[in-house]
């Protein structure tokens, strides 16, 4: 699927957007991007925990939107790199174009 070729591209220590990989395909929502993460047959090799929301919060995880999957996701991201501003969201310096 085109989803998955796209963030597979995402580089450790930075971060897309659900929106933009909504960009990068042509068609469909971020909602449709999110639901085709959430079914991830090829983790960790596509890196679907490097997609957030385009407000830079963490959105969701394995199918979940709380809880400790989401605690997963960010430690996960802060292991590869990712800065957090203090409100939890990512820094906007690690935001990148999909793909």
């Amino acid at each position: 699927m085109l989803v998955y070729e796209i963030v597979r591209k995402v580089p450790r220590g930075a971060v897309t957007t659900y929106g933009r990989v909504t960009e990068r395909l042509g068609r469909g929502t971020a909602r449709s991007v999110g639901t085709a993460l959430s079914k991830n047959p090829f983790a960790p090799e596509v890196p679907c925990h490097r997609v957030v929301r385009a407000d830079g919060s963490l959105g969701g995880f394995d199918g979940h939107t709380s809880g400790p999957r989401l605690q997963d996701k960010r430690r996960m991201l802060e292991e590869e790199g990712v800065t957090f501003l203090p409100d939890g969201r990512v820094s906007p310096a690690c935001i990148r174009d999909a793909g």
